[in-house]
């Protein structure tokens, strides 16, 4: 996505950011029972909402209706966060907007497939991963064989699921044991807590000013030396290198609180 992006009808690029001390502020007076400032933080917060649904920018969903179910977890957030817990409110608010958007792609899908065809999707899954595991080829035969199944039912519950299934579908469900294809895909690298890390971590580079956040960048992201940026930005080093201590307290500030 772009800085400058209408959706829902809203020009992101003019949504407003809060900082540690407005967020506080509009915290209290939410929990006073104050509608005016519970409006204010859901439109602060709104920003928090399109960084989430980026992880779910896909195909098949209408990016008005994701944000407007962020947007719904973002409200549920707010009306239950406690702040006396001393967690930072992005960390709090992302498992539940997350947990909202996936309710949505989950139960708002309109493109719905038969359970036998889920379920034979599914087996037809578990099967080639265990042929997989033999270290065999895993070819359409096979696994037909295997399920004692026509090869045409398998090539059918492939295709059925290629393009049409969220991650967030049920693939299986016996009993009302009920299991989505994103349960059966690991990925140790982008777990949902290190994903809300770097979620609060982009929170806190959008606080900063645009100098101190163009020198992170280029530090962190690019690799570049104190004394390339000094060049780039058109400051001296010494100057880059007091910007980006500065910069780095108030992002370990930020992601602290």
């Amino acid at each position: 996505m772009s800085s400058k992006v209408v959706i829902c009808g809203v020009d992101t690029s003019t949504l407003p950011r809060l900082n540690e001390e407005q967020t506080v502020k509009l915290l209290k007076r939410i929990k006073a029972g104050d509608e005016r400032a519970r409006d204010e933080f859901i439109v602060g917060n709104m920003r928090l909402v399109l960084s989430v649904i980026k992880r779910f920018w896909m195909k098949n969903a209408n990016s008005d209706d994701v944000f407007q179910a962020g947007c719904i977890g973002l409200i549920k957030a707010i009306d239950n966060f406690d702040l006396s817990v001393g967690v930072k409110f992005s960390t709090y608010a992302v498992p539940m907007i997350i947990g909202e958007i996936k309710r949505f792609l989950r139960d708002g899908n309109s493109l719905r497939i038969s359970r036998s065809i889920r379920d034979t999707a599914y087996q037809v899954l578990k099967t080639r991963g265990e042929i997989e595991k033999r270290d065999e080829e895993a070819t359409l035969e096979k696994i037909a064989e295997e399920m004692k199944i026509k090869l045409s039912e398998v090539v059918y519950a492939l295709d059925a699921i290629s393009d049409t299934v969220s991650l967030f579908d049920p693939v299986y469900n016996k009993s009302g044991d009920e299991l989505l294809l994103v349960d059966q895909i690991g990925d140790e690298k982008n777990t949902d807590e290190i994903w809300t890390e770097n979620v609060a971590l982009y929170t806190a580079l959008d606080s900063l000013d645009n100098r101190e956040k163009k020198i992170i960048e280029l530090r962190y992201f690019e690799g570049k030396t104190q004394t390339e940026i000094s060049r780039e930005v058109g400051i001296s080093q010494a100057q880059v290198s007091r910007l980006e201590k500065t910069a780095l307290k108030e992002i370990k500030t930020m992601i602290r609180i």
